[in-house]
């Protein structure tokens, strides 16, 4: 039963966020072999200038051995900040 959550800055319409639903649905239910009915996604928005404390640093810093695609801005773990 996939749950999908995506995080993103406000500013996106309701008809592109059920677009974007839509597509995550149909990719995993075709990769993954689930059945429409068990893919559920959800939409968090977060202020940019909120983004580092409330997502960047917990779950893709604090959760980079997990990440199955790293974003190309800011550090890396052990990385020094410049």
């Amino acid at each position: 039963m996939p749950h999908v959550i995506v995080k993103l800055w406000p500013g996106k319409s309701d008809d592109q966020k059920r677009l974007l639903a839509d597509a995550i649905t149909r990719d995993v239910t075709g990769i993954l072999g689930y059945g429409d009915d068990a893919v559920s996604v959800g939409f968090e928005e977060v202020a940019s200038a909120d983004w580092t404390e409330q997502v960047f640093k917990p779950d893709i810093l604090g959760k980079w051995d997990q990440l199955a695609k790293e974003p190309g801005y800011g550090p890396r773990p052990g990385q020094a900040r410049s």
